[in-house]
């Protein structure tokens, strides 16, 4: 029976052959040519972590497979403003439409509205996705390994390093991360929601964590809401961590990202 990552890669497919219809490669560098520069997605989370905060990639998304609708009528790049004051290092944009109800309109509107290093987070098959994300101005991308092998991996990796982009590279069991080890790319997510059967469990950060080389820049993702989360997350040695739904539904975004940011058990 088809998991809901199988449904989206499905329509994604479509997605590239369209994308491939209506833009070349030469359209779309056209457009890479007059984007913004990088920002710098690892330098920025490195610069909170190595000073014992906790460096959090703040997710923007209207809804997901799981939760549904997670905030109806709302400014994403409003929300983005409050993640920016309150600390966040970095923000993660989804653009996926059928499932998140994302789009690049989003995406660009958030990178007009503020100055912190964006990762767009999609799903990415086809290295032309890498070119289409540097056109829209992205700094970052998400390699999700339940969705590609690991050639194509390393080939939207080498698209993303040519052009002066982050690879966030995304694993949610002990096969991927060892696949992940072996991609050579310092920032490994360990994502605590099964994207297959999407259940969430922090326990997959705790059982992970021990298995990386001790100076990886792992990130920690999903499923993290509070101040008592991130303080149990630290003892596994994470200092960078995505959040999302959690962030999206509060009416303090501000406020609960300084308290995020600081959540320490020192």
């Amino acid at each position: 029976m088809p998991t809901a990552l199988d449904k989206i890669i499905e329509y994604k497919r479509n997605e590239v052959r369209d994308l491939k219809q209506r833009f070349s490669i030469t359209d779309i560098e056209e457009r890479i040519a007059t984007a913004s520069p990088t920002r710098g997605f690892r330098e920025a989370l490195a610069h909170v972590a190595n000073q014992g905060q906790n460096a959090l990639i703040c997710e923007l998304k209207r809804k997901s497979p799981s939760a549904g609708v997670i905030a109806e009528g709302v400014s994403p790049a409003e929300i983005a403003k409050q993640y920016e004051i309150g600390g966040a290092a970095c923000l993660s944009v989804l653009t996926d439409g059928p499932s998140f109800g994302g789009s690049e309109q989003d995406f660009t509107a958030i990178r007009n509205r503020v100055a912190l290093p964006m990762l767009r987070k999609d799903f990415m098959i086809d290295p032309i996705q890498i070119h289409e994300s540097r056109a829209m101005g992205a700094d970052a991308i998400l390699i999700i390994l339940s969705a590609v092998d690991d050639i194509l991996a390393q080939e939207l990796i080498s698209t993303a390093l040519e052009m002066n982009m982050d690879c966030l590279i995304e694993t949610h069991d002990e096969t991927e991360l060892a696949r992940a080890i072996s991609l050579n790319q310092p920032l490994i997510g360990i994502n605590n929601r099964n994207l297959k059967k999407m259940q969430t469990d922090l326990a997959t950060t705790e059982r992970l964590a021990p298995k990386l080389p001790s100076m990886n820049e792992f990130i920690s993702e999903s499923g993290i809401s509070t101040p008592d989360d991130i303080i149990r997350l630290r003892y596994t040695g994470a200092r960078r961590f995505l959040i999302g739904e959690s962030l999206m539904k509060r009416t303090d975004c501000t406020e609960h990202v300084e308290r995020l940011v600081n959540a320490s058990s020192d």
